[in-house]
This record gives structure tokens, sequence and C-alpha cells, in this order.
């Protein structure tokens, strides 16, 4: 037998990459692994999802003790921060979730290969000068930043998300180049920690692809908590003068401006990363912006070669990447693996959080379908009040003939979490009324979101 000849080759090892080969192997197949980096997981756990999150989180709790421990009670003296500490605990937390990814190949007997793959045929891949065959082919290389004409990215003083992950110092003046999740989350890490943070965003409100109302909530909170923003506004240059960076704007009315900074984060989406795979030389199709085509089975233009994830049109979120991974390699295997992307949750894990599942208000109304909206405030919580985090609120939108949740948005306390409920009623078909009429704990936050759905019909008992 051909030592390097196997039922599946997956090449990427993020989220979508090491969940679909871990899925193969279950199912039977022989599977190999190719990452380019030394580290499985991909950007999510390496630089972007995982570390992100550790630092929102030690972030949050040094706020938290520096200025709201005293309303509860705890007196807790002069918090001071240890940035290297933190940083410390950031890597610690990658290393044992990448060493667990490793744990979790060996299990399954997926082999591992670290290198750069290259695709030769339908069926064959050469990585580090070796030539590996394979019935079946799954690209998932994943996305990179995208960056601005005219700006430079040194990772010193112009940063992309990675080396915002990993400054040695709080930067005095920190400007972040988009108003997406990326920026507005790493935007709060830095300003939490003392940090005066600008964001300038292109477009007239933050994310736009989000409910406008919960993009006005969160503008209308980041800046009660201290950041500034500078909207409707595009950055036409860079300059660093005398060890401080100078940043030239153009606002919607062409008027020109300067404002300076100490670090500039460069936060302006991501795109496809299918570079060096060799697809133009095998004819694998990608459309105009550079992604792959894929047909319901997650094939390519080329029988035999699947992809996911970011390299894929949808939104570039881990969970859907995995999702599509597990789909992708049933079908591969002859089982029918689908996806509904209706019920694919997306969550800004700023403070508060904001989380969504389906339509939002502006696409039903573009759309022309007829909707009824229930909304129900933290601030009528009792959970909310006992953790004393009543910011926000739930709304959920509900066809008004079925009754059929469309859409449900969250912007609050652990909305990340809340929003599971709501997907899974979405992927069962729920009614407004079928939350509406479940039992939930009381006192939960969950309850906000029953609320919200009694409301659609105009009979929430605690507003």
């Amino acid at each position: 037998m051909n030592k390097n000849k196997v039922d599946l080759i997956v090449i990427g090892a993020g989220p979508g990459g090491y969940v679909a080969a871990i899925r193969a192997a279950q199912l039977g197949l022989s599977v190999l692994c190719v990452e380019k980096d030394k580290t499985l997981g991909g950007t999510c756990l390496n630089v972007g999802c995982i570390p992100s999150k550790v630092l929102l989180c030690s972030s949050h709790k040094f706020e938290e003790a520096s200025l709201h421990m005293e309303h509860h009670g705890v007196k807790v003296g002069e918090v001071s921060l240890d940035l290297k500490k933190m940083m410390e605990r950031k890597e610690k937390v990658i290393s044992q979730l990448t060493g667990g990814i490793d744990f979790l190949f060996k299990k399954n007997k997926v082999k591992h290969l670290i290198g750069e793959a290259r695709i030769l045929s339908a069926e064959e891949v050469k990585v580090n000068g070796e030539t590996w065959k394979a019935k079946n082919l799954l690209i998932a290389t994943g996305s990179v930043g995208t960056t601005l004409p005219g700006i430079k990215i040194d990772e010193k003083k112009v940063l992309s998300s990675t080396g915002a992950l990993s400054l040695d110092k709080v930067p005095e003046e920190l400007v972040v180049i988009g108003g997406g999740y990326i920026g507005l989350e790493m935007g709060s890490v830095w300003s939490r920690l003392g940090s005066k943070v600008t964001v300038v965003e292109f477009m007239d409100r933050l994310v736009p692809a989000m409910d406008h109302e919960m993009s006005e909530a969160l503008l209308k909170s980041l800046k009660k908590q201290g950041i500034n923003f500078k909207l409707s506004t595009n950055v036409i240059g860079v300059e660093d003068k005398n060890g401080k960076l100078t940043l030239k704007l153009e606002n919607e009315s062409e008027k020109k401006e300067e404002i300076a900074a100490d670090a500039v984060l460069v936060a302006t989406g991501r795109k496809p990363y299918t570079e060096g795979l060799g697809l133009e030389d095998i004819g694998v199709a990608l459309n105009e912006k550079g992604f792959i085509v894929v047909n319901e089975r997650y094939e390519t233009s080329l029988s035999g070669i699947y992809a996911i994830g970011d390299v894929i049109p949808g939104p570039m979120l881990a969970h859907k990447a995995e999702e599509e991974g597990i789909a992708a390699v049933e079908n591969i295997a002859g089982q029918y693996g689908h996806m509904n992307y209706d019920a694919v949750p997306a969550v800004i894990y700023t403070n508060p959080e904001v989380a969504s599942v389906g339509k939002t208000e502006e696409e039903l109304k573009a759309e022309e379908q007829n909707y009824k909206v229930g909304k129900f405030p933290f601030l009528a919580n009792s959970r909310a009040k006992v953790i004393g985090e009543t910011e926000g609120f739930v709304k959920v939108l509900a066809d008004s003939l079925t009754d059929q949740v469309l859409g449900v948005h969250i912007i609050g306390p652990d909305a990340g979490t809340l929003i599971a409920e709501a997907v899974l009623g979405m992927e069962f078909g729920a009614s407004a009324e079928d939350i509406a009429r479940t039992c939930h704990a009381h006192p939960t936050l969950n309850e906000a979101l029953k609320e919200a759905a009694m409301a659609v019909e105009n009979r929430a008992i605690h507003i």
C-alpha cells in the first residue's frame, strides 16, 4: 500500500479544517491534514477568536475591579495592571487549546503535516517536496486581513489584529480603522486598559450588516465608555512624524483633518486565503471577490475537490466553518450533510455583548416581508438587576401571519450565550409563541428572551 495515499487530504487546520478532519476519521476515512503554521487551530485559536476573547475577559476583570466592585460592597484597594502577566495567560490558553487539537488528531488517527500544500490535480497534493494522493481534497485555508492603499502594517505601530493582540505596553492613543467585529473588540480591550481609543469607520454606522437598532445602541454604549467615533470617514494616509503617528482623514463632505496616535490598528475586514494552492492551474473556479465557488455539497467546479469556511462565500465565522466541515465530509462519506444558513449566530464580544441570528429589520423591509416585533429591556429583568448589568434589550422578529421567528437580536449581558436558545428555536421552526410558552427558570437572563417573544403579541408581563 502506498504510504502517501489516504482517503481525504484536508488543507488547513483551523476550526473548519481540523473539525472536518476529525469527523472524517470518525466516519472511517483515512485522513491527512496539512497546515503551514507550526501550531494547529488556524487564525481563530492562535491570533484571532481565542486570544482576543482572553484579553476581552481579562480587561473586563481589570475594569470591573477598578470601577465596579465597590458597588457590590467589595473594596479591593488600588488596582494596577500587569500586562505581561495578562499576555502570559493568553499564551497559556492558546497553548492548551492548540495542544488539545493535537491530542484529538492522535486519538482519531488523523495524520498531520506541517508545510505548504500545492494542489497538482483532483487527487494529488505536493507538501514539502512529497506528493500525496487522495480520493478527495478539502480546502479549508481560511482568510487573511485586508489593508488600505498606502498604509503599511509593521506590527510595531501600524498593527493588524495579530499585532494588537501582543502589545507590550498600553498605547496612550490608539486609532482603530474599521468599526466591525475585530475593531470594536480590540478597541474595547485597550480602552479598558487605559488607551484613549478612536474608531474611524467609512460607513455611517458600526457593523453595517447588523440590525440598525442594535448598531445604534452599541454606538451609544461604547461612547459612554469613553471610545470616540468618526463615522462616514475615510483614512487616506498614515505618517510617522518624530515617533508619533499622524492619520489623514476625509469625511463624506470631503472635509480633511488630522489626528495623532501612538498606534494604529487596521481592522478593515478579511479576504479568502488561496495563495499558493495552484487553483488557477487546475481550473478551480473563483467568484469575482476571490471566493471559491461551491455547490450545495461544498464541491468545487472540479469534481473531488471541496471547500469550506472563509474561502467560500458567506459570513467569516469559525462556527460556520466547523458546521460546513462536518457537512462536507459527511457528503464525501456518502451521507447527507447540510447546513441551515438562516440559523447561524453572530456575536460581538464587547461589553455589552451583541448577538444575532436570522434576518434584521432592514432585510425584512427590503424583502417586503410582513413581520411583528417584540422587545424587552434587561432593565426589567431580575437577574440583570442582580448582577448589575441592565443595559440593553432583546428583540424578536416574527412573521405576521405564521408567527414563525425570523430573527432575534440581543444587546446586553452574556448575549452570546443567550442567542443559542433562539438559534435552536429557529432550527426547529419555532414560533414566537413557542418561545413565549416555554417555561424558563427564574431568575435568569433568558427570561428576557421569553418576555420579548411574549411582547410580539403585546403580552409581556414585566413591562
